[in-house]
């Protein structure tokens, strides 16, 4: 193992009350590698934009604003780059008396064609669509006759398919062992000309997923395995060749969770103590170090902004205008 070279371009100390219970971690940026200077700035900074969360996750740049959930808090919010928070929606996981302290609010948010946006409903587990006004639609809800799991993250591929992780967190009364489970897996699925087909069936929790510019590559990080595997994928949505990606070593301060896949190709992934950044071939190229849990993160404004959910609050990272905006997106 060769030695890292450690640039600290941004650096601050963050305790919040939800991460009583970790040590106090401070932000920073880790150059591994010098083509990490290609997508990150050496001075760039590490903005603590917002806080005082339950546990942030699903963030998604949409009409000027990020859009996220708060799993815990049970809401459906959005954040200015001023930091201004709004609540579009409350009881967003879809539960009428839901159970304190659980993880069954909204998740994963996608935009979609008509300029509303997806959202996987973890204690519902479903996916609805929300509008501008915060009304919801139902959307997809079943497999063959079976109620999905707990959809977690999406992501529009080139050709317009849907794919989605649907892991069992939702079901927090035991996950794989709860009563309410009806699916004998937890899928990867694609939706496409009306048709939901679980592609992948093998993997413990599939959690983030993303796919390569041409979408020929798909992304899964399996939080089980602690593994991000890469498939290739055809032209039908059929998918090969299966390998690992990247497997993360142990360590505090999350795991294989929320990834996105820049203009270039890389993997911007969380990991064990914040957010690690791969080329295409799998390289670490570098890591954002953080004072909280990272669970996902987005590419946000012009493509030149990194957003991250962690614990109690959201980051913003300035990069170099790498950043892939979702399909439909506006």
């Amino acid at each position: 193992m060769r030695p890292i070279a450690t640039a600290v371009v941004a650096a601050f100390s963050v305790l919040a009350p939800a991460a009583a219970q970790e040590p106090a971690r401070t932000a920073r940026i880790e150059r591994i590698d010098p083509a990490l200077d290609t997508l990150i700035a050496a001075d760039a900074p590490i903005e603590r934009v917002a806080t005082g969360f339950g546990f942030t996750e699903g963030p998604l740049w949409h009409d000027g604003k990020l859009w996220f959930s708060d799993v815990v808090g049970d809401k459906l919010r959005t954040v200015d780059r001023a930091g201004k928070v709004t609540e579009l929606l409350a009881n967003s996981g879809g539960l009428a008396n839901p159970p304190a302290g659980a993880s069954i609010g909204s998740n994963g948010l996608i935009p979609d064609r008509d300029g509303s946006v997806l959202m996987a409903q973890m204690g519902a587990r479903q996916i609805v669509r929300v509008d501008a006004a915060g009304k919801v639609t139902p959307f997809l809800s079943a497999y063959q006759g079976k109620r999905l799991n707990s959809p977690n993250d999406l992501v529009y591929a080139p050709d317009g398919a849907l794919w989605f992780t649907d892991p069992p967190f939702g079901l927090f009364n035991g996950m794989d062992k709860d009563p309410k489970k009806e699916l004998p897996n937890n899928p990867v699925f694609r939706y496409a000309g009306g048709k939901l087909e679980a592609v992948i069936t093998d993997l413990k929790l599939p959690n983030g997923i993303g796919l390569s510019p041409k979408g020929d590559t798909l992304y899964i990080a399996d939080y089980g395995q602690a593994t991000i595997f890469a498939y290739k994928v055809a032209r039908d949505g059929a998918v090969s060749d299966r390998r690992s990606f990247f497997a993360f070593p142990k360590g505090p301060g999350g795991g294989a969770d929320g990834l996105k896949v820049d203009l270039r190709g890389n993997v911007w992934a969380t990991g064990p103590g914040g957010i690690w950044i791969f080329s295409p071939a799998g390289k670490t190229l570098g890591r954002i170090h953080m004072p909280e849990t990272a669970a996902n993160l987005a590419f946000g404004e012009q493509g030149d902004a990194l957003w991250i959910t962690a614990s109690t609050s959201i980051y913003r990272v300035p990069i170099k205008g790498v950043g892939a905006l979702p399909r439909f997106a506006r």
